[in-house]
């Protein structure tokens, strides 16, 4: 293992460390302008040979682009703060300042997701202490290696330490926990609730990226347009393609609204093309025994369920649509599974919303019929809504929290002279 990621096994080895950490927090500053520029030679650096073909790594290289970040950070913090200036409030001053060091429990499941957690943290001008999960230390040093490659000064890489050390360890989940002034934390709601349960510092500010689930949706008018069907279709197959239906935004199910005579076989011809030639694209790398069986078994009792059910897949395990009816979502079987499923109306589907469907995916022809849905989900705690083909547009705020503003503390200042 290289210096980028240390095998930590003491919780003196994580609070030394943590310490060390600490001195480059008090002593230096480092402003978003710089940070910026770092990202874009980093994104540059992801394009190449042997991490194009890594999930989430195209969405990465976008993310680190300065037109991606610049307008969060303007949105949450003010365009004073790229040069980490003071702005007028009044008769007093407003300043972002770090909150010092953020801890990051990332997922086990998203190849991207240590770098794609600490990159907010960065933005606010805090040191990042990120646990990374064992079976992410491979992919994660390669993306870390071009990181420290672009970065010429070296400053951005000391501000991150990055460890590993098993799930299990109790006593350095709690080390890690006490030695931060904040945390964003992801994954499923074990996970979730056992780091948040850790002994955080009374003033640690703790933000939670829990599971979730995400769904798509169409109207008649949509899915039923054959000038824009095969449109619409490569959209949800880039949609499904992202991360292998691993991520949270990812579409497990899209429920399309009838018409009360057009045939969803058409559309289902039309989404198969679209997945072929995604799968063309963009092949999976690897899956493993377990998910193949998932997979199998639910293109079989999808079959064997009902009668009236049909199924689109190839031979291999690359890819299924699942055809049926009904407003209730199936359990999500993800990598590359997409169940569709027929309804009378799309606001019986929300209307059964409960809180654990974080991104809704649209194609509405309508736009009267659209707000109409928007509205409706909003109130069943859907916290995005976007159109098909950009369900993991990762920006702010996401899952309805602010992404940099989290990390800072706004300092409020009144001149003494006045």
């Amino acid at each position: 293992m290289s210096d980028l990621i240390q095998a930590v096994d003491s919780p003196e080895e994580i609070i030394s460390a943590a310490g060390r950490l600490r001195e480059i927090a008090r002593q230096t500053e480092f402003s978003p302008e710089a940070v910026f520029e770092v990202f874009e030679r980093w994104a540059l650096a992801l394009d190449g040979p042997g991490l194009r073909e890594v999930p989430g790594v195209a969405f990465l290289r976008l993310w680190l682009r300065r037109s991606t970040l610049e307008p969060i950070l303007l949105r949450e913090l003010g365009p004073d703060s790229l040069k980490g200036g003071w702005r007028e409030d009044g008769r007093a001053r407003l300043r972002p300042f770090p909150l010092g060091i953020i801890g990051h429990w990332p997922a086990g499941n998203i190849e991207i997701q240590p770098m794609l957690s600490m990159t907010c943290a960065l933005l606010g001008g805090n040191c990042c202490f990120v646990r990374v999960p064992s079976g992410l230390v491979e992919m994660t040093e390669q993306i870390m290696e071009k990181l420290a490659e672009v970065d010429r000064t070296g400053e951005l890489m000391l501000r991150i330490l990055m460890v590993t050390f098993d799930h299990s360890r109790a006593d350095l989940h709690e080390a890690m926990a006490k030695s931060v002034d904040g945390a964003m934390i992801w994954g499923g709601a074990e996970a979730v609730s056992e780091v948040r349960a850790l002994p955080f510092p009374h003033w640690a500010r703790v933000v939670v990226f829990g599971p979730r689930l995400s769904v798509a949706a169409m109207d008649a008018g949509a899915w039923t347009d054959p000038t824009e069907r095969s449109s619409w279709c490569r959209r949800i197959a880039r949609d499904v393609w992202q991360f292998d239906q691993q991520a949270c935004s990812s579409p497990q199910t899209l429920f399309l609204e009838s018409d009360g005579g057009s045939d969803p076989r058409e559309f289902a011809e039309d989404l198969k093309r679209a997945f072929e030639e995604e799968n063309l694209s963009h092949p999976r790398r690897h899956l493993d025994p377990a998910s193949t069986s998932a997979i199998c078994l639910a293109r079989a009792s999808w079959l064997l369920e009902d009668a009236r059910n049909q199924a689109w897949f190839p031979a291999s395990p690359d890819w299924t649509i699942l055809l049926g009816r009904g407003a209730e979502m199936p359990k999500p079987t993800q990598w590359r599974t997409l169940s569709v499923l027929l309804v009378d109306d799309l606001m019986d589907v929300i209307s059964r919303f409960d809180g654990t469907v974080q991104t809704l995916g649209l194609g509405i022809c309508d736009a009267h019929r659209e707000e109409k849905l928007a509205r409706a989900a909003g109130r069943r705690g859907v916290d995005r809504i976007v159109k098909l083909g950009s369900m993991h547009a990762f920006s702010s705020p996401w899952d309805g929290t602010d992404l940099i503003r989290p990390t800072v503390r706004l300092v409020r200042h009144v001149s003494s002279q006045g």
